[in-house]
């Protein structure tokens, strides 16, 4: 099972669906239209079909205070960072210093994204890894973590985040 978490607003429906788009082409093709979508009040469950069904627990942002309850079982985690809401940024790493503290995913690999780069207003993966402090995050975590600058909107770097949910897969069976 894979975890998407994030706050509310920051892309996470939209991930899901193009994901899915992206994986039943065999990662070829256009997207297409973007997909409607409103804010997830509870969960999404996914299944995303690539070298082998991966599925994808959505959980709304809403429910923050609850994540916890779905840690178990989780292999991989995908955490979701809105680029172009600074406002957002601290709570976000709050969240994500909880993630990685968290017991129950230790074992997990972990994958933040870093979404709405094509925004004009997005900040840069500079700024945002200076901000949280991620590189003093990544040396103190048990966790694997990963970093990838998408925009779910657009299709880019989509194909590097199903490519790490299939090698993920694959490791943890």
């Amino acid at each position: 099972m894979c975890l998407l978490l994030g706050a509310t607003g920051v892309g996470k429906t939209l991930l899901v669906k193009r994901l899915q788009k992206l994986s039943s082409r065999d990662g070829k093709g256009d997207l297409g239209d973007l997909p409607p979508t409103r804010p997830t009040v509870g969960t999404n469950l996914t299944d995303i079909v690539a070298q082998r069904r991966i599925t994808i627990r959505e959980l709304g942002g809403c429910m923050g205070p609850i994540w916890s309850s779905y840690y178990g079982n989780c292999h991989s985690l995908l955490f979701m960072v809105d680029t172009s809401n600074p406002t957002q940024l601290s709570a976000s790493c709050v969240q994500l210093l909880a993630l990685l503290s968290a017991e129950q995913l230790a074992e997990a690999s972990v994958l933040i994204l870093f979404n709405k780069i094509d925004l004009p207003c997005y900040m840069t993966i500079e700024e945002i890894k200076s901000l949280i402090r991620l590189p003093d995050l990544i040396a103190c975590a048990k966790q694997n973590i990963t970093t990838v600058e998408i925009s779910a909107r657009k299709g880019t770097g989509l194909s590097e985040v199903l490519r790490w949910l299939e090698d993920t897969h694959r490791m943890n069976g």
